[in-house]
């Protein structure tokens, strides 16, 4: 998965944002391959998802 370029501000941040792509690699549900590359687990679970996106 790619990240934006720039976080969009909303509310909750969208799956794509950069900061929510970096949370869930903290949490071990996604691995950074570079700067805006992301592989991403197929099965992210519900609590950590809506903890890597909350504002």
């Amino acid at each position: 998965m790619k990240a934006k370029k720039k976080c969009c501000k909303d509310k909750p941040r969208c799956k794509k944002c950069p900061v929510v792509l970096l949370r869930l690699s903290k949490a071990g549900c996604a691995e950074r391959l570079d700067r805006v590359h992301y592989k991403v687990d197929k099965k992210i679970p519900k609590k950590v998802l809506k903890e890597a996106r909350a504002r």
